[in-house]
């Protein structure tokens, strides 16, 4: 399954001109792509520390708050929520979903905030949730599944619309919980908490080809979202700053 997941998903956000490392802390998984010249022992260690630090907040608040955690409505954090859970509950709250469904991105866009303080170009994927701050276009591959679109298609991502997150999610793909049956939803905004919200929120509502359009329109909905493109078998639809080409 690890020979899988590398080459038909990780691959399609792989950077030619940028090295890329893991991070592997319980279930956050990440691969990072920053300039070669900025890898050091000494970075890698600090990033490591970073999401240890920021999982044990999250961790420690859960443990105080199951409902937190298990539900799939907006929820408020209760006093004393670090400000990782907050982020994660005010993304959840504007896209109709549960906190844990913007958790994968508010943790890629931590982490690639604090890269961006040290690295002109970053590439920050937590288990398809993508966080990007780049000088230059960039092309991501989309991963859809079973569906004839995956890896022939990527997002087209101009430098002036980064920082930016690109987040997936899918009824087919993958161990998120999703209500849906998309072969992928992605959604594209500044925030990359926002965009995995609304990415899961907007999958819920496929069932079938004939649910792509509404999905995106319903992610085109909500402020701060740029961009929406829904993938059902080989249909898909397109909605905002969103820029097709060829893998």
């Amino acid at each position: 399954m690890k020979e899988y997941v590398e080459r038909s998903y990780r691959l399609l956000h792989r950077q030619h001109d940028l090295v890329f490392f893991q991070i592997a802390v319980k279930e956050t998984d990440l691969d990072i792509g920053i300039p070669r010249d900025k890898l050091t022992a000494g970075l890698v260690e600090g990033v490591k520390q970073e999401v240890i630090h920021i999982r044990s907040q999250l961790e420690q608040y859960i443990a105080k708050d199951q409902t937190f955690l298990r539900t799939l409505k907006p929820y408020l954090p209760g006093p004393g929520a670090p400000e990782i859970a907050r982020v994660m509950a005010r993304s959840a709250s504007t896209a109709g979903t549960g906190p844990m469904s913007a958790v994968a991105g508010a943790i890629a866009q931590h982490v690639g905030v604090y890269l961006a303080k040290r690295c002109r170009e970053v590439i920050v994927e937590n288990g398809g949730d993508i966080y990007i701050r780049s000088g230059q276009t960039r092309k991501i591959g989309v991963f859809a599944g079973p569906s004839p679109f995956t890896n022939r298609l990527a997002l087209e991502i101009e430098p002036h619309r980064t920082p930016i997150g690109i987040c997936t999610s899918s009824g087919t793909v993958g161990h998120s919980l999703s209500l849906g049956k998309a072969d992928a939803v992605v959604i594209l905004s500044p925030s990359a908490a926002l965009a995995d919200a609304v990415a899961t929120a907007a999958g819920n509502l496929v069932q079938d080809e004939n649910d792509l359009q509404a999905a995106v329109e319903f992610a085109m909905g909500i402020n701060s979202v740029t961009g929406a493109l829904a993938i059902k078998n080989d249909k898909l639809a397109a909605a905002g700053a969103v820029k097709l080409a060829p893998v």
